[in-house]
């Protein structure tokens, strides 16, 4: 049986109750950066976290934890002062495919960001349109390679331009800029309004999405985000992303 809109609405508010709340954090990548208190630490930390969220999730905790480690636990002041035979430091890195030659320029570039005065917020600020962020997303892909590269590292940065779900930017962001008050994001960037978030679109996500009528597109693409934000913006024009905790819930501990 087809369910109206208002019962998949009142579903979901239910399940955004169950799962958005302080317990969550323990077994998340959100974990790590919630070991830090100074602004730019959270930034940084959840940025690379985020960035090898995907697979197992216990292992992305273990890398996650280990890159902060390698860091000396204070990843703002590795990236600002670290020295070339630092780098060295993270030789034998990896998460998937994602390895020590990518993390490398990760911090590279986040340095370079936050030379700038604007850092990692003002681009998200300067470049976002009135109903997205995803031009920022954007942004921030070009001017991750501004710099030297490896054309490798290219994958590992997601653009919505060319057509990708920035699954695990759009996880970053909702880190960064949702805040209601439940202590799992951040809500540190007071710039950037929750109305204008993505859905970090994944497998688990995706398919709740589609079993419950909410989305169509086969493909988990730039397009079936857009599909998606359109029908949790009608459910919450405010704070669309919270839904995140409703679908990812479902689909990973319900196996819905």
């Amino acid at each position: 049986m087809k369910l109206h809109q208002a019962d998949i609405k009142a579903f979901l508010d239910e399940k955004v109750i169950r799962y958005n709340k302080p317990e969550f954090i323990e077994t998340d990548p959100v974990s790590i950066p919630h070991r830090y208190s100074i602004k730019q630490d959270i930034e940084i930390s959840g940025f690379l976290v985020s960035s090898i969220a995907w697979g197992n999730r216990k292992l992305i905790l273990k890398n996650g934890l280990q890159m902060m480690k390698l860091m000396g636990d204070s990843p703002f002041d590795f990236v600002m002062n670290h020295r070339d035979h630092h780098l060295e430091k993270l030789e034998g890195f990896v998460h998937r495919t994602f390895n020590s030659a990518d993390l490398v320029h990760f911090i590279r570039v986040l340095r370079h960001i936050y030379s700038r005065d604007e850092g990692m917020e003002g681009i998200f600020e300067r470049f976002q349109t009135a109903t997205s962020l995803q031009p920022a997303i954007h942004r921030l892909f070009e001017m991750f390679f501004e710099i030297p590269h490896s054309q490798r590292t290219v994958r590992h940065i997601a653009d919505p331009v060319k057509g990708s779900a920035a699954k695990r930017i759009n996880l970053f962001l909702r880190w960064m800029v949702r805040n209601d008050k439940t202590g799992v994001d951040f809500g540190l960037w007071k710039s950037v309004s929750p109305s204008k978030l993505s859905i970090p679109l994944d497998i688990h996500s995706g398919r709740v999405s589609r079993k419950l009528g909410l989305l169509k597109r086969l493909q988990n693409d730039a397009k079936a985000v857009r599909e998606l934000d359109d029908k949790l913006r009608e459910f919450d024009p405010e704070d669309p992303v919270k839904y995140d905790f409703a679908l990812f819930g479902l689909g990973v501990f319900e196996k819905f």
